[in-house]
């Protein structure tokens, strides 16, 4: 998995790449450490290049958005693939989740 991160206005923009599970997912948590660290509250997470996710990084994502709540932050995700999508869907997370069809809608939303 890759990660990269940009600014777009007062949100952070993390754009994954590749297989979100077991053996990444700490390092995916970490980056997220860093973004809480930085007392950043918008986190837009771009999945247009994730071509996986297991309930290892599902939980990772849950424990973020907690964590972001907890000082007044949010979350939105955009871009997923529909075999991602079927996967929040599955599990009810979609629910817990702001899904957006493109990153501009997203921002927009924040």
């Amino acid at each position: 998995m890759k990660i990269s991160q940009e600014k777009a206005n007062d949100t952070v923009v993390c754009r994954l790449e590749g297989e979100i599970n077991i053996n990444n997912s700490p390092e995916l948590r970490k980056d997220f450490e860093e973004i809480i660290k930085r007392n950043e509250k918008k986190v837009l997470v771009d999945f247009s290049s994730v071509t996986y996710i297991d309930s290892s990084g599902l939980a990772t994502l849950i424990e973020m958005l907690q964590r972001l709540k907890k000082i007044g932050g949010c979350m939105r995700f955009s871009n997923m693939d529909q075999k991602i999508k079927n996967i929040f869907e599955i599990t009810k997370l979609h629910k817990l989740f702001d899904i957006y069809e493109t990153r501009e809608l997203a921002l927009k939303d924040f």
